[in-house]
């Protein structure tokens, strides 16, 4: 396991100038872009690995998964609804745009049984474990 160091205070300011760069640019252009990335949440047991996206509002057709030699990536799209006549927006903090994660799943999973739900926004994608062989074998002592 990499132990990575956290700072919750790095979205408002980047300890690096690397990342003051990029959160620089990314605010400026981030508007034309229309780009934002969904929080994740993955887990294992002793069967399966899961990864949980936390994207509400999207629809099941705007999504994208697919797993190419151990990658898997998943895109899709978070649409603005149309502007309604008589509606005047105070505040939008909802973010909308297209969103792209990749991962790098482990090869012990069975990729012919690996599943996608979507229910209650959040998308699910169950990643099941192949079944350990043991091998066993009885040797003669000469």
């Amino acid at each position: 396991m990499k132990l990575v160091r956290l700072n919750q205070a790095e979205p408002y300011f980047p300890n690096t100038f690397s990342g003051m760069l990029d959160k620089f640019f990314n605010e400026n252009m981030g508007n034309s872009l229309k780009h934002f990335n969904p929080a994740v949440d993955i887990s294992e047991d002793e069967n399966s690995y899961e990864i949980q996206l936390s994207v509400p509002g999207v629809k099941k057709k705007d999504f994208n998964v697919e797993l190419v030699d151990g990658k898997l990536t998943i895109s899709g799209e978070r649409k603005m609804e149309e502007k309604k006549e008589g509606k005047n927006y105070h505040s939008v903090e909802t973010q909308y745009g297209s969103f792209s994660r990749s991962f790098y799943v482990p090869e012990d999973i069975n990729v012919d049984d690996v599943n996608a739900t979507y229910e209650d926004g959040l998308l699910k994608i169950t990643l099941p474990k192949k079944e350990k062989k043991v091998v066993k074998a009885a040797i003669e002592v000469k």
